[in-house]
């Protein structure tokens, strides 16, 4: 058995590139592809800050063209602001048809900060419910609410100058549902 000292200091070399495919060919790595053509997939998108969470639905949506999910195995649920996001995407999980179980949903929002502490307030919870909801029905709830101080950085995150997390956000969504089918 090594010693604690032996451990730290294997840990600290580099291992060589060959060394490191050997280790991953030995053991089992699991990752989520992009095809989304067998799942079942939900978006829940909040209506609050409409022009921002617009853009973040279309390009969820173009997303998951790309990835291959058929029309007819996407729902997408309106709900008037961000707070309403994890009661829907529960109510969603929980009334599918066994039949028709999703394996994904991506919680789509705005959030931008103001002068009082409701940002703080809708922020933590909304994350906070969709986590529970998550770990509640082990399948993949995808958090895409943006939180920002600003309008502008809610428009840089739907297409400007760092992409649209919409789409980011739904890659991560079928990537996480195919990964959660294997294991």
């Amino acid at each position: 058995m090594a010693t604690r000292r032996e451990l730290k200091r294997k840990s600290a070399q580099t291992p060589k590139r060959s060394a490191a495919k050997k280790a991953t060919a030995e053991i089992p790595v699991y990752r989520g592809t992009p095809d989304g053509s067998q799942l079942r997939l939900a978006v829940v998108v909040a209506q609050f800050n409409q022009d921002i969470t617009d853009k973040l639905l279309e390009g969820a949506l173009d997303t998951f063209a790309a990835c291959g999910v058929k029309p007819a195995n996407l729902t997408v649920v309106q709900v008037p602001g961000a707070w309403e996001l994890p009661a829907t995407a529960q109510a969603l999980i929980e009334r599918a048809p066994k039949t028709k179980r999703l394996d994904g949903v991506l919680a789509l929002g705005a959030v931008i900060r103001g002068g009082t502490p409701h940002f703080d307030y809708v922020c933590n919870e909304t994350s906070r419910g969709l986590m529970d909801v998550g770990l509640t029905f082990g399948i993949p709830v995808v958090f895409g609410v943006l939180t920002t101080d600003t309008v502008k950085q809610a428009k840089d995150r739907t297409g400007g100058a760092l992409g649209n997390k919409g789409s980011e956000t739904a890659l991560a969504t079928v990537e996480m549902a195919n990964l959660f089918r294997e294991l």
